[in-house]
């Protein structure tokens, strides 16, 4: 772990229209190649691939089941 490493990356694509492309194509590979960008996601759910709880089953689900 780099303790002066950054922990995220802003892009504004309205601002640089082309830039999108070029950090996809070029800047993820290296990253992922470093092991610091995962590869492939956890789970199939954004809360799985947050490392959250899945929801709580609703009332209504329940008495229907």
């Amino acid at each position: 772990m780099q303790d002066d490493a950054s922990d995220g990356f802003i892009l504004v694509p309205h601002l640089t229209p082309d830039g999108l492309v070029p950090f996809v194509d070029q800047v993820v590979p290296l990253l992922q190649e470093r092991g610091v960008f995962r590869t492939d996601y956890e789970g199939t759910t954004l809360r799985e691939h947050l490392g959250l709880a899945p929801l709580p089953t609703r009332r209504l689900e329940e008495t229907r089941a």
